[in-house]
């Protein structure tokens, strides 16, 4: 990590919610499939549509991304941040206003690498089976699976702070505060992303993808600030973030 600059770095978090408000409102044939998914992971006492808002809005098959942040370093005397979401209802839409960034950055800089907390097991895997869902192609630059070990340009703090232990799994909010990193209180948290983009009018259901949205920028921060703090790096200061609007 000591050797990539800050400002090669594409900070990334994204935020996914089920597909379905609940498991009710898949037809039968999804409804099998849910519980033939889950059919050994399932806890004892706990019923297949029960346990559809609790698992399914991290299973790529049923469920679907509303929000992704993406945010940089750059310097203009001192180091800043710019943080941008893309968000909303449309999954595709996302997903092609990412590409259309991406791909502009990976035209101007051959150097970028992704960076986030537990993204190489989550995130990118996350959106690459997403896009092909979408019937969208996945870029080179994302394409890891068929790329050589030293191509996969990553920089995930999960797999930093683990330093070759693999029993154990430690949350951005618990790294942070061990880092001694400040976390920005919330009103909301990642266990409850699904259940507001699901629940109330259209506007209000609006309104909460905007604070999910915000949730997820603030990951995003955090996350640029530990990886600062890995190479022994002052922390952004508040006033040096910028947060551009999107949508």
């Amino acid at each position: 990590m000591q050797q990539i600059r800050p400002e090669d770095l594409i900070l990334i978090d994204i935020e996914t919610a089920p597909a379905f408000a609940g498991f009710a409102d898949m037809d039968a044939h999804w409804q099998d499939l849910w519980e033939e998914k889950n059919s050994r992971s399932l806890p004892e006492g706990i019923s297949p549509a029960e346990f559809y808002p609790m698992r399914a809005g991290v299973m790529a098959e049923f469920s679907k991304i509303i929000c992704i942040s993406v945010g940089f370093f750059y310097t203009d005397l001192n180091l800043k941040m710019r943080v941008k979401s893309f968000y909303g209802h449309d999954e595709k839409k996302i997903l092609s206003d990412l590409l259309t960034m991406l791909n502009k950055i990976s035209s101007i800089n051959s150097k970028s690498c992704f960076a986030g907390h537990n993204i190489r097991e989550f995130d990118i895997p996350f959106i690459c089976r997403r896009l092909l869902i979408n019937q969208m192609p996945i870029p080179r630059y994302l394409d890891f699976q068929n790329m050589k070990p030293w191509e996969t340009n990553i920089v995930d703090t999960f797999q930093y702070w683990r330093f070759g232990d693999y029993k154990n799994y430690t949350s951005l909010k618990l790294l942070a505060a061990a880092l001694g990193i400040p976390s920005p209180k919330d009103d909301i948290d990642g266990s409850m992303v699904g259940e507001l983009y699901w629940n109330g009018t259209d506007e209000e259901r609006m309104e909460n993808l905007k604070r999910i949205a915000v949730y997820c920028q603030k990951d995003v921060i955090t996350t640029g600030n530990i990886i600062l703090r890995f190479k022994n790096m002052p922390v952004i200061h508040p006033d040096d973030i910028d947060i551009v609007e999107a949508g």
